[in-house]
């Protein structure tokens, strides 16, 4: 069996790991005509971390990024909400790991050049269709000039290609574009003095007004580490067309960020002094799509932002994206005909990702925070004033398992050995 996967981002680079893993043949084709490590933090919980350690990844992640070690939830003014040990700390078999987007991308990259060839990226491809039959699928491509490639051929396609996935246009024609629910996202990072444990994130504020911070590596400098920033506001409303495209590398205007800083207050640091000091900063607005009635059509199949676009709240865009790597993999090494196992892959898959986007469009874990909000605008002093704390706690630990991320799902079998990478 070959398969052919469409674009070179975080899930379509599992994938390629996880179907040689498996002992399947693919080659990874990407628009791009060099693969830049874009964008600033992500956060991959124990759920995602747990399938890396199984293709032989993890010191590879730890050493990129940081092992995460509490969350801290507050009020937009600063109160604490509550505070939740992170990874191992939390007795999960695996830890948290915050890392930068590109150099986890960078990691994943290497390994498959080194697993899988060096010629098993091929930069310069832009899909711009397919075609299938009873014995296998053949991917079209253009190069940058727009003149025609020479097809792949494979008995499966994977289309990885991201929110603006072609395959799902071709899919779906009629869908248009993503969603805005009319929050718009500022993002940054830069060294700065450590915070907390040295390990800590802090959220504070709600789905309307939002900062987030976390270290993702460490410094240069002895006592700092590259700390991660974003800062969300709604600007306008839900519904309302994006106002520009969704891109991890469109350059933000720096002018107004210290007013949307000031918006919030924090004891750990001067996050003001953080955003301030950020060379680079990205905006894009947040959006998702509705989840689909289905992903597969004959051989085909889509998989993590081309399937299931999300609001990045909880920490599972790229999470699940993994997630779903692992499931394709396995039922493809499970299931003779290609068919059959890209179905049985979206069975089950597309119901946990759809209530996962649905969540994510109404708060995700982060309900904690607006509930509180929404009862104390103006803050507090003891927070059992305001919510019973096992209110709290049911919020995130419910959001935790519809996402497959609860302690006793990622601790299931941890303790059996991985399988040998081929």
């Amino acid at each position: 069996m070959k398969v052919v996967v469409v674009g070179a981002g975080i899930g379509g680079l599992v994938t390629a790991l996880r179907l040689h893993h498996e002992g399947i043949a693919c080659e990874v084709y990407e628009q791009s005509e060099r693969i830049r490590e874009l964008g600033v933090g992500v956060n991959t919980l124990p759920n995602a971390v747990k399938e890396l350690a199984g293709i032989g990844l993890l010191d590879r992640l730890e050493g990129a990024g940081v092992r995460t070690h509490e969350l801290i939830y507050t009020h937009r003014l600063g109160h604490e909400i509550m505070r939740r040990p992170c990874g191992r700390n939390a007795g999960f078999a695996f830890p948290q790991v915050s890392v930068h987007r590109g150099r986890l991308q960078g990691v994943l990259l290497q390994a498959v050049r080194e697993r899988l060839g060096p010629e098993a990226v091929r930069t310069g491809h832009r899909l711009v269709g397919f075609d299938q039959d009873a014995t296998g699928v053949r991917a079209d491509f253009a190069g940058r000039d727009g003149g025609a490639l020479p097809p792949a051929y494979g008995d499966a396609l994977v289309a990885a290609d991201g929110i603006h996935s072609t395959v799902r246009s071709l899919l779906f024609p009629e869908e248009g574009p993503p969603l805005w629910n009319g929050v718009m996202m500022w993002r940054g990072a830069a060294e700065w003095p450590e915070f907390g444990t040295g390990r800590s994130m802090i959220i504070a504020g709600g789905t309307r007004a939002k900062l987030v911070i976390y270290p993702i590596a460490a410094g240069r400098l002895p006592g700092t580490k590259l700390t991660n920033w974003a800062i969300c506001e709604q600007t306008g409303r839900p519904g309302d067309p994006p106002p520009q495209r969704q891109d991890w590398s469109r350059h933000a205007d720096p002018s107004g960020l210290g007013a949307r800083a000031a918006r919030f207050r924090t004891e750990l640091l001067d996050h003001a002094g953080l955003v301030a000091a950020t060379r680079d900063c990205y905006e894009f607005p947040m959006c998702d799509r509705d989840p689909l009635p289905y992903w597969t059509r004959g051989r085909v199949t889509l998989l993590g932002d081309a399937a299931h676009p999300m609001y990045p709240m909880g920490s599972n865009g790229a999470g699940q994206a993994i997630l779903d790597a692992t499931s394709l993999s396995r039922h493809l090494a499970r299931h003779a005909d290609p068919a059959e196992a890209l179905l049985a892959y979206e069975r089950d898959r597309l119901p946990t990702t759809s209530e996962v986007v649905l969540r994510n469009r109404k708060g995700g874990p982060e309900n904690a925070i607006d509930e509180v909000e929404r009862r104390a605008p103006d803050g507090f002093d003891r927070i059992e004033d305001v919510i019973d704390t096992a209110a709290l706690e049911a919020i995130v630990n419910g959001y935790a398992r519809v996402a497959g991320a609860s302690r006793e799902q990622v601790n299931r079998g941890a303790g059996e050995p991985a399988g040998p990478d081929r």
